[in-house]
């Protein structure tokens, strides 16, 4: 492991000590700042020539700066010479503009695929794509890990009889990841019907599959952006009954209305992960945070020794 180094971009420090802490690994020791223009810096202090080197940055909001300090940053290792760069991208942006749903409108999770690409990334590492299909742009190797585990686990920790489990999908896109939640908790599915009225704006009506009367209700997702989707399901399911509501997403943006939605919506409890870090102004009493550092270092100790990753989730 002496070969391996693990640098923080400014997205999430913290979990990227983590990670490093899992590992029994020091942080690498890098400078970013801005010149008087707003320009990045970026200064890497130690040596890194022919070294492993793990970049960890979420592409979260502000998004295109910290795409822009991702970039960077894979320049500045490229140019010092490290053996292999790999991308740790917990919380991939722009994967919502995967396909060209209407005309004259681009791909840009393509665009920024290839950007990080030919900055100079050997590899990425990258955590609940909003597509699958998104590792297919990057003309690397990608390797795509699943926070279901340790969603899972949580829930497991709960205690809840699997008699009053009903996994929920909060709409028809969802449904296969639903599924495989439902098929590891041993629990019924049902499917929030939802349609799309603007934007940011959703309309979430009836119940497909299993009765929620009486039951405990989980609803899962990919994210937690503006928070329409998950609080009109949570809605529905209330008003057919749920006894009890509960939220599991992987990344928790809360932008925009997220939070006063949440604050109204019947959720007893919202369990996201910290591959996007949770601002004091965000928490909620009712918002659990679980820690991915194990997962994702797990999967960069497999990259760096040349082991299979897709084994942690057989």
């Amino acid at each position: 492991m002496n070969d391996l180094k693990i640098f923080s971009g400014p997205a999430n420090p913290a979990l990227t000590q983590d990670i490093c802490r899992y590992l029994n690994l020091p942080m690498g020791k890098i400078s970013l700042g801005r010149f008087p223009d707003g320009e990045i810096s970026c200064k890497i202090d130690e040596d890194v020539r022919g070294r492993d080197v793990f970049i960890v940055q979420s592409t979260s909001p502000p998004v295109n700066e910290h795409i822009m300090e991702l970039l960077v940053m894979i320049d500045s290792f490229k140019r010092a010479s490290s053996f292999r760069i790999t991308a740790v991208i917990p919380y991939f942006g722009y994967a919502r503009q995967d396909r060209k749903d209407s005309g004259r409108v681009p791909i840009t999770a393509k665009l920024v695929a290839n950007l990080i690409t030919r900055a100079g990334a050997d590899r990425v590492l990258a955590m609940d794509l909003h597509a699958a299909q998104i590792q297919g742009f990057f003309d690397v190797p990608v390797d795509h890990l699943y926070a279901a585990p340790v969603l899972n686990n949580h829930l497991h920790s709960l205690e809840i009889p699997k008699e009053e489990l009903v996994v929920v999908s909060a709409d028809e896109g969802g449904i296969k990841r639903a599924v495989g939640h439902a098929n590891r908790i041993g629990a019924p599915l049902a499917i929030i019907d939802k349609r799309r009225l603007s934007a940011d704006t959703i309309k979430s009506t009836n119940i497909i599959g299993a009765s929620v009367e009486g039951k405990t209700a989980v609803l899962f997702d990919d994210m937690i952006s503006t928070a329409g989707s998950i609080c009109g399901a949570a809605d529905v399911l209330h008003k057919n009954g749920a006894k009890a509501i509960y939220a599991c997403a992987t990344h928790g943006l809360l932008v925009g209305p997220a939070i006063e939605r949440l604050k109204q919506a019947p959720f007893k409890n919202i369990i996201i992960t910290d591959s996007i870090p949770l601002t004091p102004g965000k928490m909620l009493p009712n918002i659990t945070v679980l820690s991915v550092a194990s997962l994702l270092g797990q999967a960069i100790k497999r990259i760096h020794r040349n082991e299979s990753v897709s084994m942690m989730f057989q």
